[in-house]
């Protein structure tokens, strides 16, 4: 069995208030686990943090994880640092993610991590990191099978398709929705969706968003939905949602969704079993 848990949601920035309370404010991490593999997360957003809070108090439990990071803008890296388990020595984190235009992923993740602009670096903390490039790449890992593709974006931007015990989850966090013309589908993403038993896709932005953010690298919840149909996944999680984005706004949203079948809206503590 295949059990996914969203730990953060939103997209560019987290939020917190009155307003953001019932789906949440962390930034994007979405946890994928099965009994005897080790655990994989997609993104190293805020959400992060709460997903390592269980092992905060297991003194001398450590974990080893498997991190799939689509791309280094901040609301997707922010989290590693608050990571509790790193405070293990014996905790280990294997990072994938996108080789950059000028270097390798792990210089953007070192980069990021570092002074002036975080007041440690990777080799403070107690637990241990591996750093991986990833592409348009089809590997193995502890058997998992794990497609990654550029989608479009800004910047290196990747999506993943995990499958394992004949089940499937795709991950396309942030994806530029076609603005000329008829929708169509990146072969790129096409490959990740196909048949998929979950997909959990952006929708950051409203119609009226476009307006002024056309080409700011996101889509809507009717282009999400384009995706799921063309691509015949089963499950449509809608995921990144815009900061500025209300409870009461994401309500009527899932209103929406159930007019159309098998979809939902993403919140924090969203589970689902395959």
């Amino acid at each position: 069995m295949l059990t996914v848990t969203v730990h953060g949601v939103r997209g560019s920035s987290p939020v917190c208030g009155p307003d953001t309370v019932r789906y949440g404010g962390n930034t994007s991490c979405v946890a994928l686990e099965s009994p005897g593999r080790r655990p994989i997360v997609f993104d190293l957003g805020t959400g992060l943090r709460s997903f390592g809070t269980p092992w905060q108090g297991r003194e001398g439990t450590p974990i080893d994880l498997l991190a799939l990071v689509t791309h280094l803008h901040w609301d997707h890296i922010q989290g590693l640092p608050f990571f509790p388990p790193l405070f293990n020595p014996h905790s280990h984190v294997d990072m994938l993610g996108p080789a950059q235009d000028h270097g390798s992923f792990e210089d953007g993740m070192r980069d990021a991590v570092r002074p002036p602009m975080f007041p440690v670096t990777f080799e403070d903390f107690p637990g241990t990191f591996s750093f991986r490039d990833m592409g348009d790449s089809d590997i193995e890992v502890d058997g998992w099978r794990i497609r990654s593709r550029f989608v479009p974006h800004l910047g290196p931007t990747l999506g993943y398709r995990v499958e394992a015990d004949g089940r499937s989850v795709a991950y396309i966090s942030d994806h530029q929705q076609t603005l000329d013309g008829p929708f169509v589908v990146p072969a790129a993403v096409h490959d990740l969706a196909d048949g998929v038993d979950v997909l959990i896709h952006d929708a950051q932005y409203t119609e009226a968003d476009l307006v002024h953010k056309e080409r700011w690298g996101h889509c809507t919840p009717d282009f999400a939905r384009f995706v799921a149909r063309e691509c015949g996944a089963g499950t449509l999680v809608l995921h990144h949602h815009d900061p500025s984005r209300t409870d009461a706004e994401l309500d009527a949203l899932a209103c929406e969704g159930r007019v159309l079948g098998n979809e939902s809206v993403g919140r924090e503590g969203l589970r689902l079993e395959l």
